[in-house]
């Protein structure tokens, strides 16, 4: 548990770099035309296997870009799209996604993903999923943690799981790959489910 502190601390660090880029989301709207297929025209998702962008931090957003630019995060569509993108084009796509309103997924009850987001599983060396996004998955832009409410559920359990097995890599510090690699399935599941019913204070 000591470690995974340690390393929570150290992504602090790492991400304030990023944390405080602004961009224009009126050109952000314009240049963002292309991402509408999949992330949705109001930035909510055309499907549930696509993440809303809307309302998500534009810090957490320019992240993403820039690893997807570099490659640090492998996804051959998203790789593509972000190669020609510039630092002020992906804080500009951020600024506008940010401004938008995510909608609510419905809410669903799920006591053993509530455990898992509220108190974590100390036997096991998993910290509150709360400790880093938040009480309602507002996440903390100042840190690069995402906003959870409202993400789509398939969304959430696939990020999950790709942490677990490694497919996804771009992590500080290795946070979520080691937090995720102590989950079960259903225990990826359960804790999707339920920070996907979050609502937004």
């Amino acid at each position: 548990m000591a470690r995974i502190i340690l390393w929570i601390g150290l992504s602090l660090m790492g991400a304030a770099s990023l944390a405080h880029a602004s961009g224009n989301p009126k050109e952000g709207e314009e240049k963002a035309a292309l991402c509408g297929g999949c992330h949705g025209a109001d930035g909510n998702g055309s499907a549930p296997i696509f993440p809303k962008l809307a309302n998500q931090h534009a810090s957490y957003l320019i992240k993403q870009l820039h690893d997807f630019k570099s490659q640090k995060r492998v996804e051959p569509t998203m790789n593509a799209m972000a190669e020609p993108l510039t630092a002020e084009d992906m804080a500009d796509i951020a600024a506008y996604y940010d401004h938008l309103k995510i909608t609510q997924e419905p809410a669903s009850t799920n006591v053993l993903g509530e455990k898992l987001y509220k108190s974590g599983h100390p036997e096991k060396g998993i910290p509150a999923c709360s400790g880093c996004h938040g009480p309602q998955g507002s996440g903390n832009p100042d840190a690069n943690f995402p906003v959870l409410h409202g993400q789509y559920a398939a969304y959430l359990e696939k990020t999950l799981s790709d942490y677990k097995s490694g497919d996804r890599a771009n992590d500080t510090n290795s946070v979520m790959r080691t937090i995720a690699g102590k989950l079960t399935p259903e225990e990826i599941t359960a804790v999707a489910e339920y920070a996907s019913s979050l609502s937004h204070p």
